[in-house]
């Protein structure tokens, strides 16, 4: 099972893929040939912001220490200052998916990487267009993937087009801990009270569990509700000082 992904689980040959986001980041990519792939989305991805693009960093992700302390070098936050209409707003950090082959793709996207084209079969999750809509509206929203930025901008570009995402983090702004990906919501640069990350996997936001709204994983059911579910509830999120007051609490459907 991949450990910083939203959506589905991926098979032995594809944990060690340089598109995945699970392994050792110093392993050198494999150069046999992939089969094809989809992209399933929890939720997705965004185009960039035109008056604030971000920067894409290439560096690798840091290592913690085996203590799970973060080498002070990591120390700069990840994200710019909140822009003033979102300056009021709770920082929600919304993770994007994983690969599973399928027929039915939405659309598809070839991306080289190491010399080879991966053909990227995106399918969408149900009622991702409306969640992206409402969130954006009530939470300052940023992607954060395990994925490559080179992977995953393409895709983001597509998906979102109502520009829900203030910001895009990737693979080089998780934290390689114990083989897993984590995204260390502390070093985001907002008050962890006002900060939350929806994400099917707990080895995702190990170092804050206590932020996190879980999301079940979605393979392929378009019967799946669970976007549209989650609305009422991060409504509630969204009005509230601490989110501790509410995450804290025994989990309501209202």
């Amino acid at each position: 099972m991949d450990g910083s992904a939203v959506i589905t689980q991926l098979s032995r040959e594809e944990v060690r893929s340089p598109l995945r986001g699970k392994g050792d980041p110093t392993q050198a990519p494999s150069t046999k040939p992939r089969r094809r792939r989809i992209w399933k989305y929890f939720c997705c991805l965004c185009p960039k912001d035109p008056e604030a693009p971000h920067p894409v960093n290439n560096n690798p992700p840091l290592l913690v220490e085996e203590n799970g302390a973060v080498p002070k070098a990591g120390g700069k936050q990840l994200l710019p200052e909140a822009s003033s209409q979102d300056a009021s707003k709770i920082c929600m950090v919304i993770d994007l998916d994983e690969t599973l082959p399928v027929n039915n793709a939405d659309f598809i996207i070839p991306v080289e990487i190491d010399g080879i084209v991966h053909q990227v079969y995106v399918l969408k999750r149900p009622f991702v267009d409306e969640f992206l809509q409402r969130v954006s509206q009530m939470f300052e929203c940023v992607l954060f993937t395990a994925s490559l930025a080179k992977y995953a901008d393409p895709v983001a570009d597509l998906l979102d087009k109502w520009g829900a995402f203030r910001a895009r983090l990737f693979r080089e702004s998780c934290v390689f801990h114990r083989g897993n990906y984590v995204k260390d919501l502390s070093r985001l640069g907002r008050e962890l009270e006002r900060t939350l990350i929806l994400d099917n996997s707990p080895a995702s936001y190990f170092f804050h569990p206590n932020n996190a709204v879980p999301v079940a994983s979605w393979f392929d059911n378009m019967a799946d509700t669970e976007l549209h579910d989650l609305l009422p509830f991060l409504e509630r999120l969204s009005r509230v000082d601490n989110v501790y007051s509410v995450l804290n609490q025994p989990r309501t459907s209202s």
